[in-house]
C-alpha cells in the first residue's frame, strides 16, 4: 500500500481494516485520513475500478464499515465517518492514476528536495516503470513514485469538461433533470 494512500502509522492501520472490506465490496481504496479537529473525522475515499462512484455506494461503504470499526476500535477518540468519492480534482494516491488522468495538469510534492525544488506542477505524462512522468517548463521529468509525499490534479476547465462528459457519456448524467440555461446574447432576453 503506498503512503500516498495512507500516510500517517494510523492511516494505515485503519487501511489495513478497510481495505478488504471496500475492495471485498466490487470498489478501491483511494486514500484514508484520520483528521484532528473538535471531533476527529475519518476521511475515506473510494471508486468502482473502472472510476466513479455514485452517493449510494458511499452509503453502503459507510455502513460496512462502521460496523467493522465498531467490533475493531482502533480509534480511541470519538469521530465522524466520511465516505466519498475522490472528487474532480482529485488526489493521485496509486501508480496507475498517473496513468489514468496523463494530459491534465496536477500538483506534486516530494518528500525531499529534487534538483532544489520539492513542488513540481505540470501536465501528467503518464509512467515509466515506478517513475511518474511529469512535463514542467524544462521539459518532461521522472520522479520516482516512492519519492511522492502529495499528488493531486488540478481543477481547470478542461478536467471539468472532460469528466463531465464522461460521465454523460455512461449515462451517469440524466440532462433532462436539468433547467434550461437561457444565454443572453447581445442584449436579447434582458428585461
Amino acid at each position: 500500500m503506498s503512503d500516498l494512500i495512507a500516510k500517517a502509522a494510523i492511516d494505515r492501520r485503519l487501511a489495513e481494516i478497510a481495505q478488504p472490506i471496500i475492495e471485498g465490496m466490487g470498489y478501491e481504496l483511494v486514500r484514508i485520513r484520520l483528521m484532528g479537529g473538535k471531533t476527529h473525522t475519518l476521511q475515506v475515499m473510494a471508486e468502482k475500478p473502472e472510476g466513479g462512484i455514485e452517493v449510494d455506494d458511499c452509503a453502503k461503504i459507510s455502513t460496512a464499515l462502521s460496523a467493522v470499526l465498531d467490533v475493531e476500535d482502533p480509534i480511541v477518540e470519538e469521530y465522524n465517518l466520511e465516505v466519498s468519492s475522490p472528487g474532480i480534482d482529485r488526489p493521485l494516491t496509486r501508480i496507475k492514476d498517473f496513468d489514468t488522468w496523463q494530459g491534465y495538469e496536477s500538483k506534486i510534492e516530494t518528500d525531499e528536495m529534487i534538483d532544489g525544488r520539492r513542488r513540481f506542477k505540470g501536465e501528467l505524462a503518464g509512467t515509466d516503470g515506478d517513475e511518474v512522468l511529469v512535463t514542467i517548463e524544462e521539459g518532461t521529468i521522472g520522479l520516482k513514485f516512492d519519492w511522492l509525499s502529495d499528488a493531486k490534479l488540478v481543477l481547470t476547465d478542461e478536467l471539468i469538461r472532460d469528466v463531465l462528459k464522461s460521465r454523460k457519456d455512461a449515462g451517469e448524467i440524466d440532462e433532462t433533470q436539468f433547467d434550461e440555461v437561457q444565454t443572453i446574447v447581445d442584449g436579447e432576453g434582458e428585461n
